[in-house]
């Protein structure tokens, strides 16, 4: 299917799958035993330059597009989900600066986290406001030149490897999502601190942390957009895009999965022939793999999209975030049923890939918010026919 791809998209699918290989490969077991961060493909990923491929080449990126970013994503997932997150949550904490920050803030952050010198987060859940984003407790009062931030974050993804983070935090509790707005945090900020760490079921290598805003200090000048009340559209505006990237993990790990699969199914022999002779089984399999290339598919078209400029694309958006993920989930529990007992064993690597695939389905707006947002598009679409 190459020919599908541009010269761009090929490039950094080769690139992603080299790095996939040589440098994700080796060490995927032990960082989910261990939970310890991927810092060494995080260096192999700034040495190619890597690191910001997302962001405009006015500000030291790479200037790719979604469907670039989406293929890497599924690269890296296709051998871990763990560090595929690690990679495009990054992402992820840098598109509210790139879709709605100032010339000055893009200047002055999205350099550094270009060049892979700083990582990035997301800080928008909080333990009692996850789907539910407009019903934010930590506040926002300007004093001065500074706004003193109070309160406290829950998942924030990579939260104890960032240095920057983009922290949602109301400026007025009576007006609901119009009273969010956005800030860039660094780390070194007094008042800020990472937390508790999650223990979690898939994903081990990736730190899911608390943070807290104490009295936390920030100066106006990273008050995102440079206005207030823009935080919840900051938000929605990137989580739209970002969908497609949790989407392209989703792939990556469906198609880990089946990989897995179809090797074992060849290897494994039963009554005098592999399993993979059994008729059954192919029925297994040939589900599996239609299942993963419809869900690509529907990824790929949904970066196209945004690529292409279209305006209006939340619905697509959800509908292939809602797709892939699901599929990354029942390909994965279908392939620790092609491994019989040795897929419930640790001692061979398809477990993990179902633990992985879970989240997917949970991050970045739950499977049921999606199917929500699409249910709502059809019928404001049909009222409008």
């Amino acid at each position: 299917m190459d020919e599908l791809f541009s010269k761009s998209n090929l490039y950094y699918r080769d690139l992603a799958r080299d790095i996939a290989l040589n440098h994700v490969k080796p060490i995927a077991a032990e960082l989910d035993r261990t939970g310890e961060y991927p810092w060494q493909v995080i260096k192999a990923l700034q040495d190619k330059g890597m690191m910001g491929m997302w962001i405009p080449k006015d500000y030291g990126g790479a200037g790719g597009g979604l469907l670039d970013l989406c293929i890497v994503c599924e690269e890296i997932s296709r051998v871990c989900g763990g560090i595929g997150c690690t990679y495009v949550v990054n992402a992820l904490g840098s598109f509210p600066i790139i879709l709605g920050g100032t010339e000055d803030q893009k200047k002055k952050f999205l350099p550094e986290i270009a060049a892979g010198n700083k990582l990035i987060s997301f800080a928008l859940s909080e333990k009692d406001a996850g789907s539910d984003a407009g019903s934010l407790t930590t506040t926002a009062e300007k004093i001065g030149d500074e706004y003193v931030l109070n309160g406290d974050k829950k998942w924030t993804t990579n939260g104890a490897a960032a240095r920057l983070y983009t922290a949602f935090a109301t400026v007025n509790r009576d007006r609901g999502t119009r009273g969010v707005s956005a800030f860039i945090v660094e780390r070194e900020t007094p008042g800020f601190e990472v937390g508790k760490r999650e223990d979690l079921m898939g994903i081990r290598c990736v730190p899911v942390n608390e943070t807290h805003f104490r009295n936390c200090k920030v100066p106006a000048s990273h008050l995102l957009g440079g206005a207030e009340g823009r935080g919840f559209k900051h938000a929605m505006m990137t989580l739209d895009v970002a969908r497609p990237f949790v989407a392209a993990q989703g792939v990556g790990i469906a198609q880990g999965a089946l990989d897995l699969a179809l090797e074992y199914t060849k290897q494994r022999h039963q009554f005098g022939q592999s399993i993979a002779s059994f008729q059954g089984i192919q029925f297994m399999l040939a589900d599996m793999a239609t299942q993963v290339e419809a869900a690509r598919q529907l990824v790929y078209t949904t970066a196209r999209a945004v690529d292409a400029g279209v305006k209006d694309f939340s619905k697509l958006s959800a509908m292939c975030k809602v797709f892939a993920t699901d599929t990354a989930m029942k390909v994965a529990t279908d392939a620790v049923q092609l491994f019989g007992g040795y897929g419930y064993c640790r001692d061979y690597p398809i477990e993990k890939f179902m633990r992985d695939a879970k989240i997917t389905q949970i991050y970045e707006g739950t499977n049921q918010i999606q199917r929500m947002v699409i249910g709502r598009a059809l019928i404001k679409e049909g009222a409008s026919a």
